[in-house]
């Protein structure tokens, strides 16, 4: 099994219908970190522009899509996922926001898209500390730069540092849980399957060092909470 299969594998059904909630309580700040990713996704290419937007990992809320198809009706997104429970969940969330007409969907991997198209600009949101080892890390970021055109934009979140190396920060992540109403046995849980499988960037300079491999610029850091960091790099 590849490790882009290893991964979806973990959001089967009954993690997919809680994902939702979840990752606004692990997240602080979920929402505000994807209007922004729109909003920088605006100012780069341009209020009001015509743009198909890869949405790699999609699966879940969509709210990259959400909030970017609000905020650009010229938006045109390519949504892909591995995990067919997660992409129907980002699916309905798309069609309850209206945007299913603009939204093109694909069960699998940014490498199972074609090579002769290229886009205007991609998201990786909540994808890179889910991958197994810096060679596919490395890879999902090779296979999204080969179809994004020159300079174009890549918004990266994810978490990054190695979570027992930051005791503190994983200290006061389980105290979010504990401020949302969860007793001491489900915040160990929560913390268990958050950890699962888990294997983000281990510094900033970590995720620099992805980018520059794969063939972007040297990112720009807008937004940042506990482990999770959002970044926003250009193409070579």
């Amino acid at each position: 099994m590849s490790s882009t299969a290893d991964s979806a594998a973990k959001f089967d059904p009954s993690r997919a219908a809680e994902y939702e909630k979840q990752s606004r309580i692990g997240l602080a700040g979920y929402d505000a970190c994807h209007e922004l990713a729109a909003c920088l996704l605006a100012a780069t290419l341009g209020s009001g522009s015509a743009a198909t937007i890869l949405v790699a990992g999609a699966g879940g809320t969509a709210n990259e899509i959400v909030s970017a198809g609000k905020l650009e009706p010229g938006w045109q997104f390519v949504a892909v996922d591995p995990s067919q429970p997660m992409l129907d969940l980002a699916l309905s969330r798309v069609a309850a926001a209206g945007l299913a007409p603009r939204t093109e969907a694909l069960l699998g991997s940014v490498a199972d898209l074609p090579h002769d198209r290229s886009y205007d600009a991609a998201t990786l949101i909540g994808v890179l500390h889910h991958l197994p080892g810096d060679a596919a890390k490395q890879s999902i970021l090779r296979e999204i730069a080969a179809r994004l055109q020159p300079g174009a934009p890549l918004i990266l979140a994810c978490n990054h540092y190695a979570y027992a190396a930051q005791p503190l920060l994983l200290a006061a992540w389980a105290q979010r849980w504990r401020m949302q109403g969860a007793d001491a046995d489900e915040v160990q849980a929560k913390l268990g399957k958050i950890l699962q499988g888990a294997d983000p960037p281990h510094s900033e300079s970590a995720v620099e060092a992805l980018l520059d491999g794969a063939g972007f610029d040297k990112p720009l850091r807008f937004f940042s909470s506990l482990f999770w960091s959002a970044w926003m790099a250009r193409r070579r």
